[in-house]
């Protein structure tokens, strides 16, 4: 069968983070923290909605769009949390998780050609999503000096005549980086300038320490030429039920919602109406574990200084990105390493882009007492 699979599919690099997932699911007395996932269970009430829903039956197809209560509250929570304005009747898709909207955003707008811009290190499916819909992807190295924040500088650069969407994911994934709104305002002249579409990936927009998140939808001339992508994975420890949405222009959302129509149908009946319940009563429930993630990262970050390994303050998402170069190892050799000789799991800082070479990705939406194990069999290897 070897030779009627896809070529292009072919070439396409098995997940870095799933490598190390799965060797680490075999291994006994292993702490992995090499899984984006909140160890958090949904909230009770949100999963009540579901069990309720179930009970009475409501277990149909909804619109290929989604249900109108539950993209009515997206707008309504939108609006409340990041003064945005969408239509729900128009401009609001949900999706399958984040993810689907992410495929689905770059299947509606890539012609053979076009070019991607992709600020690494990032999330493992931009660029396979991007190539698989025949763009040419383009990454643009994020340096830490810059706590791995976009400069107006770095986008410019990067810019050719082909060049047609930027991927902003911020807050992100892996470094835990949030870009201010003085510097969105700096690369939104760069956009307009080149008259690029913008897909922003707020999946941790919830997630900001010290500050709150701001969408470049909010800055003048961006939310005509903006595709948002959030869902309730994150926020809400919703991982499982995969629940997405994705926001935009309604030319943009109506080409997605085609797309998605026949390869999906919709999202499931009942991980809608359980979303319906968290936008509503939810609130409370990020606060909660938001404080958790707090004291996670700073206690993360302390012990890491403690046994000099460098790492800037994540301000953002549930992830510390600290630098090994001091172990002369390379990111690859330390994490293979630190996994058969403390039975610690982290994802090589590579398995984000090539820009991520000497540093590692630790999650910290593990407990406290997982954390200060798995950091002190860290801090045994780095001795």
């Amino acid at each position: 069968m070897k030779d009627y699979l896809s070529k292009h599919a072919k070439v396409i690099p098995p997940s870095g983070i799933r490598k190390f997932f799965d060797i680490v699911s075999e291994m006994e007395d292993a702490i992995s923290l090499g899984v984006g996932e909140p160890d958090f269970d949904t909230p009770w009430h949100i999963r009540e909605e579901g069990i309720y829903s179930l009970e009475k039956g409501k277990t149909f197809y909804t619109s290929n769009s989604g249900m109108l209560e539950l993209r009515q509250e997206i707008a309504l929570y939108l609006n409340r949390k990041f003064n945005l304005d969408y239509d729900f009747k128009s401009e609001i898709l949900v999706t399958v998780g984040g993810s689907e909207g992410i495929d689905l955003a770059f299947r509606a707008l890539i012609n053979p050609g076009d070019e991607v811009l992709i600020p690494e290190p990032s999330f493992v499916s931009y660029k396979p999503c991007a190539y698989l819909a025949g763009a040419k992807v383009v990454p643009i190295p994020l340096k830490e000096e810059n706590n791995f924040r976009l400069t107006a500088q770095e986008l410019e650069t990067y810019i050719t005549e082909k060049s047609k969407i930027i991927v902003l994911p911020f807050p992100n994934n892996p470094t835990g980086a949030v870009m201010e709104k003085e510097d969105l305002e700096s690369i939104s002249k760069i956009i307009l300038k080149h008259d690029l579409i913008v897909l922003s990936d707020e999946i941790y927009a919830e997630l900001t320490y010290g500050r709150e998140h701001v969408s470049i939808a909010t800055i003048d001339g961006m939310r005509e030429r903006t595709i948002i992508i959030n869902g309730f994975s994150k926020a809400y420890s919703m991982t499982g039920w995969r629940m997405g949405y994705a926001v935009g222009p309604s030319e943009v959302i109506h080409l997605m919602t085609k797309i998605h129509q026949y390869g999906i149908m919709c999202t499931p009946t009942t991980s809608q109406y359980a979303a319906i319940e968290a936008l509503k009563n939810g609130d409370s429930d990020i606060g909660y574990m938001k404080r958790a993630y707090n004291q996670r990262r700073r206690f993360v970050l302390d012990s890491l200084g403690k046994m000099g390994l460098r790492c800037f303050e994540p301000l953002g998402a549930f992830y510390v990105f600290p630098s090994i170069q001091k172990t002369g190892l390379s990111s690859e050799d330390f994490a293979k390493q630190l996994l058969l000789e403390q039975k610690v799991a982290v994802v090589p800082g590579t398995a984000f882009g090539e820009s991520g070479e000497g540093f590692i990705r630790c999650s910290y939406a593990y407990s406290i007492d997982d954390l200060k194990i798995a950091l002190e069999r860290i801090e045994a290897f780095v001795n």
